[in-house]
């Protein structure tokens, strides 16, 4: 399968949602991937807790396609959904609460006349709060530098919403290693080049 690896987020045509809402259930815990790409880490969460649903969400349509075929095919329970997740979380979701947030190793956009499409802003972080429940983490992981630090000024500037879990307190990264037995290709391709990975991992307030 062929797929875009760059998508512009900006481009009017994500500003209205088309894409298919997850199948939630009442009786059914759910965790959401912004940005999933083939939804590698969300089937391994699938596999250690298969009572849960697993619902990633992703800008590139073909993906979102892949990913449903073979979820479908091996019957696990995972959902992508074919949105901009900036714009859009709140109208997918219809204020259903999810036990995590997984924020795994987003586009850099590296050019600085590209920053502007970088996903993790104020704008995402506000859909995550209303998304998650009181005591649910958020967890972000990247390889770029420049990313993690964005992200840890972004979201600690929210910390009437979210706590910092690291032992460090405010404006630290995790440092225990990715607590969720599950990798994205990534997260795989990071350890075997000997990258270094930071994460950051938040409890949504009350």
């Amino acid at each position: 399968m062929r797929v875009r690896q760059h998508v512009n987020p900006l481009h009017s045509q994500f500003a209205r949602f088309v894409g298919e809402r997850p199948p939630l259930r009442d009786d059914q815990l759910f965790e959401v991937e912004i940005g999933c790409a083939d939804a590698q880490f969300l089937f391994e969460r699938s596999v250690a807790d298969p009572s849960r649903l697993y619902v990633g969400l992703e800008i590139r349509e073909e993906l979102v396609h892949w990913v449903n075929r073979k979820a479908k095919r091996e019957a696990r329970p995972v959902h992508a959904v074919f949105c901009q997740a900036q714009l859009h979380i709140n109208e997918i979701f219809g204020g259903r609460k999810a036990e995590r947030v997984y924020l795994n190793f987003p586009d850099p956009w590296f050019k600085k006349r590209h920053h502007e499409r970088r996903m993790i802003d104020d704008q995402l972080i506000t859909g995550v709060a209303s998304l998650l429940r009181p005591g649910g983490e958020l967890f972000v992981q990247t390889d770029v530098w420049d990313i993690a630090i964005d992200a840890l000024g972004v979201i600690e500037l929210r910390d009437e919403w979210f706590t910092n879990c690291s032992p460090d307190g405010p404006f630290s990264f995790w440092r225990g290693g990715n607590p969720f037995g599950a990798q994205s290709w990534r997260e795989m391709n990071a350890a075997e080049e000997g990258l270094p990975v930071w994460r950051i991992l938040y409890t949504r307030n009350g």
